[in-house]
């Protein structure tokens, strides 16, 4: 349910609106962050209205989870009580889904809960591996140093998806503009050329075929021409889910570009995970168990529950590690001879975040050249579906030849 919140200044006039998502006025006084000097009228919106505010408002991003901890985090290190500092974070965020949430944290605590079991009711704001982090802070008293490490994960998180989603809309818009002009060719060009041919008979190369096949299925049934665009606005709607599923992820790691960067993501996730979490004195089983959680790549998932294993039964880290090396890719030499020289010096936690730090330089390095990347994988598809429909439309023509001059 959302709430508007009309604001407005006592001393100034000056009136503005914000929106809470959240079931009550009392909440949505809370997530609009009302000041002293201001007055409030508080409006319920349902129906199409509020499909429509949700479609036009700002969504939960990546911005808003890093606002939010960052702001916790410094609020936290200066002892503030933590719901002093989670109202304090109500207009740094600008979704009405992070300021209906601060509010319903507030009211969690204000009756009892502890943060982790409050936030653990938005499991889309708070996935897993996030949730596991709060907890193990919590435990382990560092829930300002938690919440700064996850601000600047989120925040390097979303430098990486701004580069990517700009990066993408090129090759989105050929793609799209590339099937349009494949469903309106099958509406107008298409027919005609396929009466020509089949008044010749002969025999059509298959791209033909196909062109003609599908022009022919556009024209019995026109709304299959929408069922690309709809498989593409659900394929990108669903993106997060794809990406998820194990073949998709192997996929990834096979891909020449992606898969650098999607195997050094995984792992300066995997790694910042485990030196907080070392460094936090949390213990060294209880820390592989949580950053396995915490890694979204099932490939270092597996890694971390394998190594947790060896350490249970009395392996070092470093003979864990060269057990486990084949889950690390190229990287793996180099990981455990670093590994070595931690237990060596003792130096496990600081190492641990050097080789975090390592990955995270070489993200970013990769992310500043990720329009270069992406541009030759552009020329490729856009190659491919103008040779397609030069070989489908311009094929028979080398064999029409005959065909008129045998009849003549």
């Amino acid at each position: 349910m959302l709430k508007k919140v009309k604001i407005t200044n006592v001393h100034s006039g000056k009136s503005s609106e914000t929106l809470v998502d959240t079931d009550t006025d009392d909440k949505a006084l809370i997530g609009a962050g009302v000041a002293q000097n201001e007055t409030t009228t508080i409006q319920t919106i349902t129906g199409l209205d509020e499909k429509l505010h949700r479609l036009t408002s700002p969504k939960p991003n990546t911005e808003d989870s890093a606002a939010f901890f960052a702001g916790l985090g410094r609020c936290l290190e200066r002892n503030i009580s933590l719901t002093k500092s989670l109202l304090l974070q109500t207009n740094r965020v600008k979704s009405a889904t992070y300021k209906g949430m601060i509010a319903e944290v507030v009211h969690g605590i204000s009756v009892g809960d502890k943060f982790s079991d409050a936030i653990a009711k938005f499991p889309k704001l708070f996935p897993d591996d996030m949730l596991s982090l709060i907890v193990a802070g919590e435990e382990a008293g560092q829930m300002a140093k938690v919440c700064k490490r996850i601000a600047v994960s989120q925040k390097k998180s979303s430098k990486i998806i701004k580069k990517l989603k700009g990066g993408m809309i090129y090759p989105a818009v050929v793609i799209v503009l590339g099937v349009a002009v494949v469903i309106a060719m099958s509406f107008t060009l298409v027919p005609a050329m396929a009466k020509l041919f089949a008044s010749f008979k002969t025999e059509l190369p298959m791209g033909t075929k196909v062109l003609i096949a599908l022009s022919d299925l556009f024209l019995h049934r026109p709304y299959m021409a929408a069922l690309p665009f709809v498989g593409l606005y659900y394929f990108f709607v669903n993106w997060g889910r794809i990406s998820s599923l194990r073949p998709m992820q192997d996929l990834f790691l096979k891909l020449p570009a992606v898969g650098v960067i999607v195997r050094k993501s995984a792992a300066a996730t995997g790694f910042r995970t485990l030196a907080m979490l070392t460094e936090s004195n949390v213990r060294l089983t209880s820390a592989l168990d949580i950053t396995a959680q915490a890694s979204w790549h099932y490939h270092y998932k597996e890694l971390f529950i394998r190594l947790r294993e060896h350490i249970s039964v009395g392996r070092t880290l470093h003979e864990a590690f060269l057990m486990e090396s084949h889950w690390l890719g190229p990287d793996a030499r180099n990981l455990c001879g670093l590994i070595e020289l931690a237990s060596e010096t003792g130096s496990g936690t600081e190492m641990l975040s050097e080789i975090a730090d390592d990955y995270e330089e070489d993200l970013d390095n990769l992310a500043s050249t990720l329009d270069k990347m992406i541009e030759p994988l552009t020329m490729l598809i856009l190659g491919v579906m103008v040779g397609f429909l030069i070989y489908a439309i311009y094929g028979p023509m080398f064999s029409l030849g005959d065909v008129i001059l045998k009849k003549k």
